[in-house]
């Protein structure tokens, strides 16, 4: 049986690419991972994204396998559980007040979280990264917002990615298209993977959000 995540984030669920004395002033970054990994993606991403970035990954409340996800992917799933965590996310945000802006990025998973997130409280995030990804399908009350503010958002994904369902990518592609300006990229004979042209692609995307960018 499983148990009910807590209701927030913890100190221990999130890693930090720089020590608390070194993030006041810098733009924050908030990285939400994918089903069955970890906080750790932040790691592998730091050297990769623009160094005056700081990077915050904060890792799902569920246990899968050996990591952990933000959602059950079986048939006890609920939509209601999307809002559940992107609300966890939420709160922990607007508490990070010693930033000048906040983006949140998300793959496969995790970006389904980030784009609810930007859903629920229009507000806090500057701008979206939508990594092999999707967006939830029913209405949220921060919609209206969004595509009157239309914050920029980068989506990338694989043209052979087998994961996520066409419709599904057809409805997140019209989505973005309604509520953000956006900048799209589908990268040939990328699975559901992140590649270097597309890391390439983001970094300069990322550049652009930052102060005096």
């Amino acid at each position: 049986m499983t148990t009910s995540p807590p209701p927030t984030v913890s100190p221990d669920q999130v890693w930090w690419s720089a020590p608390a004395d070194q993030r006041e002033g810098r733009p924050l970054l908030v990285l939400l991972h994918g089903h069955g990994m970890d906080e750790q993606m932040g790691a592998g991403v730091r050297d990769r994204l623009p160094p005056e970035l700081v990077l915050a990954s904060i890792r799902g409340p569920l246990r899968v396998r050996s990591g952990y996800g933000w959602f059950p992917l079986d048939a006890s799933l609920r939509l209601e559980q999307v809002d559940e965590a992107a609300h966890r996310v939420v709160r922990w945000v607007a508490a990070q007040t010693r930033h000048p802006s906040v983006g949140v990025l998300g793959f496969s998973q995790g970006s389904s979280i980030g784009l609810q997130a930007m859903r629920l409280d229009p507000d806090l995030f500057a701008y979206g990264v939508v990594l092999s990804g999707f967006a939830a399908p029913l209405p949220v009350a921060g919609d209206a917002e969004l595509r009157r503010r239309l914050p920029p958002v980068f989506s990338g994904r694989g043209d052979a990615d087998p994961l996520v369902p066409a419709p599904l990518v057809a409805l997140t592609d019209q989505w973005l298209a309604d509520h953000t300006t956006l900048t799209r990229r589908v990268y040939r004979g990328l699975g559901h993977d992140v590649s270097p042209a597309e890391i390439e692609d983001l970094t300069a995307f990322l550049r652009a959000q930052l102060p005096g960018g």
